[in-house]
């Protein structure tokens, strides 16, 4: 069935108040950006809903990608019609001939927006009611809870016919919240908690941290196709290649093993703090959850956090790994992320890391290197890149890079 238009419904939208026109106008250019790749599609944010005119476009395809749309409660595939009796039967044929089984309940549920059309609301459910009995025998009329509603929306434009309703991804519009930096790692955590936070409306840049040659280029290719798998909700995404071999082997050959990775992660902070307030970032996200590894004890949280008074989000920190590896297949992440590339965070890492680091420590063993030298060097180093819903970056055969634009 090819459908020529598609209704837009707003769930948490709709509670706001005089900032309700500015989410929507969000909305509307974040289903524009999705739904670039179809430049014959139109969107059209109203009020009450959105509505995308197809005009030709695959409509199977179009609504693939509208499910990703954070902000979008559910939508309706709809076929337009002309403003006649003959015609809205014509097209309920259509709409329903491959849906409406003997047996199945229905009802008609029509919408008049344009009161100036001769046929009333109650005149077009009965009438349309009955045909819908000649032509499907066995179909049963049911008011409450029937398997099949046929709505009827009347405008002036035409009449649109519509019987079924898929789930959107709920949410905020992306960019409604403000600007935050990701961390975003190679594994299972990060992904979950980038989507999280775009889910509130977090407008999301992901940082990366690369070290060659301890890192591959099939490592970073997995980060930015990893990227790809989040900009399908957010039309797409900065991705920001950060440097940081020098860092990492300046802090082995001068800091003790326990606190290692406590160092290293906080000039992890120090670098996406700073590259926060160079882009507009107000908030910076991570995939720490709560006593999974020894870096994300409350203890070592608050010897690393003690680099910034900027917010530090965690949106799994309470959540079990099952909870995490749920959504990561939801999202399809989990495949990608689960490939056996090694990160930055998993190199030098010590046999014994500090579970609870002391803080007071973890300054006097950071003095022996040069942090503000470290930062600048590394901090000139970054690559930006724009990347795009569900983009390519590796061949996963031969595990090559092979970036596909």
């Amino acid at each position: 069935m090819e459908y020529t238009e598609i209704m837009v419904r707003y769930g948490e939208l709709s509670t706001k108040g005089k900032n309700r026109k500015d989410f929507i106008n969000r909305l509307g250019g974040n289903i524009r950006k999705t739904l670039k790749v179809f430049p014959e599609v139109e969107v059209h944010p109203n009020r009450d809903r959105t509505h995308v005119t197809l005009n030709g476009a695959n409509s199977a395809d179009v609504i693939g990608r509208l499910k990703k749309v954070f902000g979008i409660q559910n939508f309706s595939p709809s076929l337009k019609v002309e403003r006649t009796m003959e015609d809205v039967q014509r097209g309920t044929l259509e709409l329903l001939k491959d849906q409406l089984k003997a047996g199945m309940t229905f009802k008609v549920n029509t919408r008049r927006s344009d009161h100036d059309f001769e046929i009333t609301t109650d005149v077009m459910n009965r009438d349309l009611g009955g045909f819908i009995l000649d032509n499907f025998p066995g179909s049963i009329v049911q008011m409450k809870n029937p398997d099949i509603t046929l709505r009827v929306e009347i405008r002036s434009n035409g009449i649109f016919l519509t019987s079924e309703i898929i789930q959107g991804a709920g949410g905020l519009p992306v960019g409604t919240a403000g600007k935050g930096m990701m961390m975003l790692s190679g594994g299972i955590d990060s992904p979950v908690a980038g989507y999280l936070g775009m889910k509130r409306g977090v407008d999301m840049e992901m940082v990366h941290f690369f070290s060659p040659p301890y890192t591959s280029e099939q490592a970073l290719a997995k980060a930015k196709e990893l990227t790809g798998k989040l900009a399908a909700y957010a039309g797409n995404v900065q991705f920001i290649q950060v440097p940081f071999t020098e860092i990492q082997e300046t802090i082995k050959e001068k800091c003790p093993e326990g606190y290692l990775m406590t160092i290293q992660r906080r000039m992890m902070l120090r670098l996406v703090v700073a590259l926060a307030k160079q882009r507009g970032g107000m908030a910076v996200f991570n995939g720490e959850s709560l006593g999974q590894v020894a870096s994300q004890t409350m203890e070592s949280m608050a010897a690393i956090n003690d680099v910034t008074n900027m917010p530090i989000i965690r949106p799994v920190v309470s959540m079990d790994k099952n909870e995490i590896i749920e959504i990561a297949k939801e999202i399809d992440t989990y495949d990608l992320s689960i490939m056996p590339f090694e990160d930055c965070c998993t190199i030098f890492a010590p046999p014994a890391p500090k579970t609870r680091p002391d803080i007071e420590k973890t300054r006097y063993y950071e003095k022996r290197i040069d942090v503000e030298g470290l930062l600048e060097r590394s901090l000139a180093g970054v690559k930006i890149e724009n990347v795009h819903a569900e983009q390519k970056f590796m061949n996963q055969d031969e595990d090559v890079f092979t970036e596909l634009l």
